[in-house]
């Protein structure tokens, strides 16, 4: 909270928040905070700033960044200013930051501003809020405000309003008879009035703004995928517009109500309604909208009293929890809060019901992910090793790329790095079908020839399956495949290594003296022929001498009409890494890729990168 500048005549707070869902929370315990401080008393007088005046000033706040949030979706400036008054002697005396709009006060009040940086959202209010199903909040300000208005700013968008002190409206009561019109009125709407006989304006504004709210509600809540970021999202959408306080219950899994969400427009009394919720739940089965409750004592002021209400959480036939609001100073609320509160609570079971399907889904999905990628990569004494992936698709944590590197017994290791055409879930289906038949041919003695040739046959079969399931609609599934065998020689200290590229990108081996070459031939694609004719190259690593592999998300990335790997561009970033380690050098490939062009990645990235290490016998023996 900004700290408060006392003037001669005026002090001013000011807060910036995010742009987020917490910032009107934090705007009414900004504006709480700034009334109930000694600068108001110092400023305004003692007992200036009644409960009335606060409510409304929290009230009203609350709106206006709640508007600021939802439709300009910026980082939020409020701004609280505490005036004393003055006569018609001093009032060119106002600060020069006053609203264009506002009007000299001539006697005690507070303003209160909302300030974004979107000013070229326009403010909707009166018919035109009718037709764009905004611009409520601006209602319920013309009929609680003094007086309001909007600046607009060549970087920002601002909208204030002021409010009368105690005070002040004591002094509009007192007016003669023969006063202007305005001041009856005005004494009216503020004059204090005992709770139960008070003119109820939350069913004033149901009535005149309820089909809005559940507008913007709905447009609100359809965009959580959160049951928790639901429930927050409910009690703030409910209070302080139609209940002094709310709280949601949840179904778990057991079908056990948990308590989810307590909110409160007197944050001071969250905790303590909490305690008394939790020890006192509705009933799981809760039937008819609107089911009263008995009133917890610390919901407000002892001797308040008020209004609690149930509303079951129901959608497509099933019950998702319970809601429970109340509305302190009231016997029954109106049927209008009602129905609205009824209506509300349908959207958010059906919001509930949305996340948790997305949750559902997201938590299949990772589950199957997990098992297309190797869960660790296996250490090979005298090579360091060095992974690099990451998956295009958006919340993915497997693409059409995949790696893997394990042992085959007799101290020899095997690495594969592929890459399926395409990259939706049928793509990650072959991803996880040819890593884990590549692991069960490699430890069942086959060769990286025969490999090849069987992952092959398995593909080839796949898709003529396929194309008698799904004839001329089938989409045929191509495999790249770079896959070897290292072998580490205890003599030498490097490794020997036997290898195939079908249709990959060709590995490029960096030597000590900073040469690079293509370590294999180039052979067919993996699904395409059904009797291929692959075969083998074989290489020895010496000590210091490196191997890259990567996907044609690195080779192919673009700027432009231009890739990456022309001109040999792949092979001159790998001579630049002359020296470097293994983990080193496949970073640096990674942001050679990502700086080659300005936009952002358009395909799975996969690089592993193999470095022959010294080692000595000892540690070799020892090896699996």
């Amino acid at each position: 909270m900004g700290a408060l500048l006392p003037l001669s005549r005026e002090s001013v707070a000011r807060t910036t928040l995010p742009g987020s869902v917490r910032a009107p929370g934090a705007a009414r315990s900004f504006v709480r905070t700034t009334l109930a401080g000694k600068s108001a008393t110092e400023i305004l007088g003692p007992g200036a700033v009644g409960t009335r005046v606060t409510e409304d000033a929290v009230l009203l706040v609350s709106e206006l960044v709640t508007n600021a949030v939802l439709h300009a979706g910026t980082r939020v400036e409020v701004t609280c200013r505490l005036r004393a008054g003055n006569g018609p002697e001093d009032s060119d005396d106002a600060p020069a930051d006053t609203p264009a709009d506002a009007e000299p006060p001539d006697h005690p009040g507070i303003v209160i501003e909302v300030a974004d940086l979107h000013p070229a959202s326009v403010v909707l209010g009166g018919p035109d809020s009718q037709r764009h199903g905004r611009g409520r909040g601006l209602q319920l300000i013309g009929a609680l405000a003094e007086s309001w208005g909007v600046t607009y700013h060549r970087t920002r968008k601002s909208v204030w309003f002021r409010l009368d002190t105690e005070t002040a409206s004591a002094r509009v009561d007192s007016a003669p008879a023969e006063a202007p019109d305005r001041a009856p009125l005005a004494a009216a709407r503020r004059t204090p009035a005992p709770p139960q006989g008070r003119r109820d304006r939350t069913a004033e504004w149901v009535d005149r703004g309820g089909s809005s709210f559940l507008a913007e509600a709905s447009e609100l809540l359809t965009g959580q995928l959160d049951e928790n970021m639901v429930a927050s999202l409910a009690g703030q959408l409910l209070v302080p517009r139609l209940a002094d306080w709310c709280a949601v219950w949840l179904n778990s899994e057991s079908g056990r109500l948990e308590l989810r969400r307590v909110w409160h427009n007197d944050e001071r009394r969250i905790e303590a309604l909490r305690a008394t919720l939790e020890r006192d739940p509705p009933p799981a089965g809760l039937g008819a909208p609107g089911t009263p409750r008995p009133w917890p004592e610390a919901a407000a002021p002892s001797g308040t009293g008020g209004s609690a209400l149930t509303f079951p959480l129901i959608a497509r036939g099933r019950g998702y929890g319970v809601l429970l609001l109340g509305r302190a100073g009231v016997t029954q609320m109106t049927e209008g809060v009602v129905r609205l509160s009824d209506d509300l609570a349908r959207r958010i079971a059906q919001a509930v019901a949305t996340a948790r399907q997305y949750t559902q889904q997201a938590t299949i999905s990772r589950a199957l992910q997990r098992r297309q990628l190797p869960v660790s990569l296996a250490h090979i004494p005298g090579v360091d090793t060095a992974i690099v992936y990451e998956p295009h698709g958006e919340g993915q944590t497997v693409g059409g790329d995949f790696y893997d590197l394990f042992p085959m017994g007799g101290r020899r290791w095997c690495f594969l790095l592929g890459d399926v055409c395409g990259s939706d879930p049928e793509a990650m289906s072959v991803t996880g079908l040819a890593r884990h038949l590549v692991r069960l041919l490699a430890r069942e003695g086959h060769g990286v020839k025969s490999v090849l040739t069987r992952l092959n046959q398995a593909l080839v079969e796949e898709e003529a399956e396929a194309t008698a399931l799904g004839g001329d609609q089938a989409r045929s599934r191509f495999l790249s495949l770079l896959y070897g065998e290292l072998e580490p020689d205890p003599d030498s200290g490097g490794a020997h290594c036997v290898l195939a590229s079908a249709g990959h990108p060709l590995p490029l081996r960096l030597s000590t003296d900073g040469e690079v070459a293509p370590a294999a031939l180039p052979q067919m694609l993996l699904g395409i022929d059904d009797e291929p004719d692959f075969h083998a190259d074989s290489l020895d690593l010496a000590p210091g001498e490196t191997l890259l592999c990567v996907t044609d998300g690195v080779t192919e990335r673009r700027d432009g009409n231009r890739q990456l790997d022309d001109d040999d561009g792949l092979a001159e970033i790998l001579r630049g890494c002359a020296g470097l380690g293994a983990k080193a050098i496949a970073e640096r490939v990674r942001l050679a890729a990502h700086d080659f062009g300005t936009e952002p990645i358009d395909d799975d990235l996969a690089v592993l990168v193999l470095e022959a290490v010294p080692t000595s016998a000892q540690e070799l023996m020892r090896a699996p």
